[in-house]
């Protein structure tokens, strides 16, 4: 843990503190402002001085709150949103307890625009302080001062992909001193070394095949000089991101889960999945009755193209979405002839994708570029045969040729969008798409889902500009 983290983790506290509380005076300011009682007519007049110990006491209460959705834990590169939406819920608790303290010490406070403009204000305040604190992070990081100071520990793809990401955004904290393939006596000693001149402060096995007892020297190492140590987490690693550990008969158990969609969150999802696909159908339904005439006078009937593709558990449904391509596109995606004169994207993978496809219209053209075509999917969401986020349902064939890791990817239902398809990066290689849909899997919660989403509009409009996409 670097000390600047622990500075800035602890100085939130106060400076939160100070927002929920000039959150909640303003609030009342507005209230009373002349504009906004000639709308609404102030009834009940709380003074001023008796609200502010209420306010500074709900403010107290607030910061608790924070504390316990984890908004002090220090934690590196926690993106934006993620703090947003835990402030977000913080401020909704926050709200929902002054509301509570009211009604059962039958407390007459008749200002419910105060209470609203005091949480939207919260909300907005403290979400400003985290975006403050963060610059002031990444300009210091950028100077040099409270960078991660690694020896990264690997010669794979793993530690080229970390050292590439550390190098072009130094606004992430992160400084390689020195790097080895693997670890050995004489690696220990170079790293005893730089402990005590102080030039490192952190350890990073990235992945290289160290037995058992090499993990333990290496993990002993750090310890000793008190380096932070952390590791990487391979394809297979993905797996265990999830686990409860258990006693029984006085051992300890390590359970791993296979995703945290089962039980009350395969219900929380089906719920969210079913109000916003409905609302998103009654939305679209004339932009889609104007894609399928379209679509008809282009290239003729069908409207729709259907076909068999696989789902959770490996099941078979009929995947639906507006026909881009011409009549016989799926029989010439398998004919040896056709395919040889093509370019493949995805080669040496289980799935096929054409550069500059031929079968695609010209209508398909446009409304593939805009991911138009997809939207029939949102019916197959009502019906429970697909999530509006999850792993892209892939063809019989191409399932056929997965790994049996890959196969982990049929744990859920598929979707519309997923994390491969908003990551930024494109084009994906389809073990790239398989890692990003792996960690979906075993990391879901509903701010993840709700993330995706919004980030979908913004993901298709950067990839319409990008070709063979």
């Amino acid at each position: 843990m670097k000390r600047s983290e622990l500075f800035f983790s602890a100085a939130a506290v106060p400076l939160d503190y100070l927002a929920l509380l000039a959150a909640t005076a303003v609030a009342y300011q507005i209230r009373f402002l002349p504009q906004v009682r000639v709308i609404r007519p102030v009834i009940f007049s709380l003074p001023l001085g008796a609200y502010l110990p209420w306010a500074a006491l709900a403010s107290a209460a607030g910061i608790l709150v924070f504390a316990i959705a984890g908004l002090y834990r220090i934690t590196p590169n926690r993106r934006l949103f993620d703090e947003l939406a835990k402030i977000a819920l913080g401020c909704s608790t926050c709200l929902a307890g002054v509301m509570a303290v009211m009604f059962f010490t039958r407390y007459l406070f008749d200002s419910r625009f105060i209470l609203l403009g005091a949480w939207v204000l919260s909300v907005l305040f403290v979400f400003l302080v985290r975006v403050a604190i963060r610059s002031l992070q990444r300009v210091l990081y950028q100077w040099g001062i409270g960078v991660h100071r690694l020896v990264l520990i690997g010669g794979n793809g793993v530690a080229a992909d970390l050292r590439r990401e550390f190098t072009r955004r130094p606004t992430l904290g992160y400084r390689i001193v020195a790097q080895f393939p693997d670890f050995a006596p004489s690696v220990a000693q170079e790293i005893t070394g730089l402990a005590r001149e102080d030039k490192i402060d952190e350890v990073v096995q990235a992945g290289p095949n160290l037995n058992q007892q090499q993990t333990l020297e290496l993990l002993a190492l750090t310890q000793e000089h008190h380096l932070d140590y952390t590791y990487t987490a391979d394809l297979l690693g993905t797996k265990v991101a999830n686990f409860q550990v258990i006693i029984q008969a006085g051992v300890p158990m390590v359970e791993v889960k296979r995703t945290p969609l089962d039980g009350w969150g395969k219900i929380w999802k089906r719920g969210f999945d079913i109000i916003v696909a409905a609302a998103l159908i009654v939305l679209l339904l004339p932009l889609m009755a104007v894609i399928a005439v379209a679509v008809v006078l282009d290239s003729g009937l069908p409207a729709l193209f259907s076909y068999d593709r696989v789902g959770e558990r490996g099941r078979r449904f009929r995947f639906i979405k507006f026909r881009s391509m011409v009549h016989n596109a799926h029989q010439l995606r398998y004919d040896p002839a056709f395919a040889a004169q093509q370019k493949n994207l995805r080669e040496g993978t289980p799935m096929i994708k054409f550069a500059n496809d031929p079968r695609v219209t010209r209508v398909g053209r446009l409304i593939r570029r805009w991911s138009m075509d997809e939207l029939p999917q949102l019916f197959l969401v009502l019906r429970g045969t697909m999530s509006l986020v999850g792993p892209r349902p892939h063809e019989l064939e191409e399932v056929a040729r997965y790994s049996r890791v890959q196969r982990q990817l049929l744990d859920v239902r598929p979707g519309i969008t997923g994390l491969a398809q908003v990551s930024g990066r494109w084009p994906l290689d389809f073990g790239e798409e398989v890692k990003l849909d792996s960690y979906y899997i075993q990391n879901w919660s509903p701010w993840l889902d709700l993330q995706t989403l919004l980030k979908t509009p913004w993901a298709i409009v950067r990839r319409r500009r990008m070709p063979n996409v």
